[in-house]
């Protein structure tokens, strides 16, 4: 199992400092990372936690699944692991007429 929480539905306006807070009542919050846009820098409403254990992770999974932070019903699951795309996989030569 892994220590990497993905949590979405986040308020565009909370900041990582926020977010590690409210887990932190569940453990030792490694990091935490909240995506944004890179090319507005606003925040894309999802981010990453990562907790101390795995004890500690499932612990914040089962207690923060759909409770509210900043307004907002969060949506709280163990986190996929990243799958890197090949270079170029987007097309931007296509002859357009």
């Amino acid at each position: 199992m892994s220590r990497n929480i993905y949590v979405g539905n986040l308020s565009y306006g909370l900041s990582e400092e926020e977010l590690g807070n409210v887990f932190s009542e569940f453990g030792d919050v490694a990091s935490t990372k909240i995506i944004v846009d890179k090319d507005t820098g606003r925040s894309k409403g999802y981010g990453f936690v990562e907790m101390g254990t795995e004890e500690q992770a499932q612990s914040a999974i089962t207690a923060m699944d759909g409770r509210d932070i900043d307004g907002r019903s969060a949506k709280v699951s163990l986190a996929r692991p990243r799958q890197e795309r090949p270079q170029g996989s987007r097309n931007f030569s296509r002859n357009r007429n």
